[in-house]
C-alpha cells in the first residue's frame, strides 16, 4: 500500500494489527501515530474531535474492562477513487470483557459481555483520519444488568443532567473530514443497499426473496436468530418506530476475495420523528437520528449471514431528552 509501513501487507492486515496493538497490547500511545491529531470520530453517542479524546476514551474503557478483547471478524474495504493513497475499511469486531472496574456502567458488577462493533475507518499513510463507529451499547447494558432505556437515563444523570449531558450525534452537527468517498460499485454492495432500501420502503417480503432460508441474522442488543422470522420482525419493529423517518445510504462496499463469500458493507441512517410503536415504546414525537451499519455474506441460496448494528442507548437518550423523562 502506498505510503504505509512495510509491516502491513494490505489494509485488513493494517486494521487487525493496529487494533490488537492499541487494545490488547496496551499500546495507547501508538494512537498519536495511528490516529490523526484532528480526526473526527462519529459515534451514535456524539461527535469527538482529535486523537487525545480517543486515547482518553480507550484508557477509561480498559480501566472498566481490563480484560477487553477485540476479535477482528471481517474487514470489508475499498480504495478511494479520488485518492490513490487513501482507503476505507468497514471493520466488524466481536468484543468482550468483564466489568471489574468503575466507569461508564457504574460500580463493578463482575459480569461479562460479548457484542459486535462496526467501525468505518478512512486511512492514508499509516494514519486513520476519519471514522464512524457504531458499538452495540444496548448489548453491553443488557448483559451487565441494565435495561437500555434505563441506562440512557443513567447516562443523562451522570453527565450532568439534560442541560449539560453529551448530545447524541445528529448530521446537522457533523463536520467534514478528509474522506468524502462513497465506496465502490461492486455488485454485492449494490445488492445489499437495494435490500436495505426495499425494507425501509416497507417491502419486507424482500427478506424471503433474497435471504437463504437458513440465514443467520446478528442484530443490536446482542441478539440473533435463524431464517426469515427474526430478520423480518426486527426490521419491521425498527421501521415501525420511525415510519416517516428519512432513510439514507452513506457508504457502500462490495467485495469478491479468494477464499471468502461474496461480502458487502453498508453504512446508513434513519432521521426523523419517533411517531410509531416498535422497539422504543409509545410514540413521543422526538426527533431521532439512527446511525446504522450492516454487513452481509452470500452463499449458493442467497444472503446467508447478516450483521446490523445500531446503538439503542443513544436512541433512547434522544427520546428521553425530548420528553424530559430523565428521572
Amino acid at each position: 500500500m502506498k505510503d504505509f509501513s512495510n509491516q502491513f501487507k494490505d489494509l485488513p492486515d493494517y486494521i487487525l494489527k493496529i487494533t490488537r496493538e492499541i487494545w490488547e497490547d496496551r499500546g495507547l500511545s501508538t494512537l498519536h501515530h495511528y490516529y490523526g491529531k484532528d480526526i473526527p470520530m462519529r459515534f451514535p453517542s456524539g461527535l469527538v474531535r482529535g486523537n487525545e479524546g480517543v486515547i482518553d476514551g480507550t484508557l477509561a474503557t480498559l480501566c472498566e474492562f481490563p480484560d477487553r478483547q477485540l476479535l477482528g471478524e471481517d474487514v470489508i474495504w475499498s480504495q478511494d477513487t479520488q485518492d490513490t493513497g487513501r482507503y476505507l475499511s468497514s471493520h466488524r469486531l466481536v468484543t468482550m470483557g468483564t466489568h471489574t472496574g468503575h466507569g461508564a456502567f457504574g460500580p463493578p458488577t463482575g459480569k461479562s459481555f460479548t457484542i459486535r462493533v462496526i467501525a468505518d475507518c478512512a486511512a492514508k499513510a499509516d494514519v486513520i483520519d476519519d471514522e464512524w463507529l457504531i458499538r452495540d451499547v444496548g448489548g453491553i447494558a443488557r448483559q451487565l444488568g441494565w435495561d437500555p432505556a434505563e441506562y440512557a437515563r443513567y447516562q443523562i444523570q451522570t453527565e450532568g443532567g439534560p442541560d449539560k449531558c453529551q448530545r447524541p450525534f445528529h448530521p446537522d452537527h457533523d463536520v467534514d473530514g478528509p474522506y468524502m468517498g462513497r465506496g465502490n460499485d461492486n455488485e454485492w454492495g449494490q445488492r445489499l443497499a437495494s435490500i436495505l432500501t426495499q425494507m425501509m420502503d416497507k417491502d419486507f417480503a424482500v427478506i424471503r426473496r433474497e435471504f437463504d432460508r437458513a440465514a443467520r441474522t446478528e442484530h443490536w442488543g446482542a441478539r440473533g436468530g435463524w431464517s426469515y422470522d427474526f430478520a423480518e420482525t426486527d426490521w419491521m419493529r425498527l421501521r415501525s418506530s420511525f415510519p416517516t423517518a428519512a432513510f439514507k445510504i452513506h457508504h457502500v462496499i462490495g467485495r469478491e476475495d479468494p477464499g471468502t463469500p461474496y461480502r458487502a458493507a453498508v453504512r446508513w441512517s434513519l432521521t426523523g420523528t419517533h411517531s410509531g410503536h416498535g422497539f422504543f415504546g409509545a410514540p413521543t414525537g422526538a426527533e431521532v437520528h439512527v446511525m446504522g451499519a450492516t454487513h452481509a455474506e452470500w452463499g449458493e441460496w442467497g444472503l446467508r449471514r447478516e450483521f446490523s448494528i445500531i446503538d439503542e442507548v443513544a436512541i433512547w437518550k434522544q427520546i428521553h431528552l425530548h420528553t424530559g423523562n430523565v428521572e
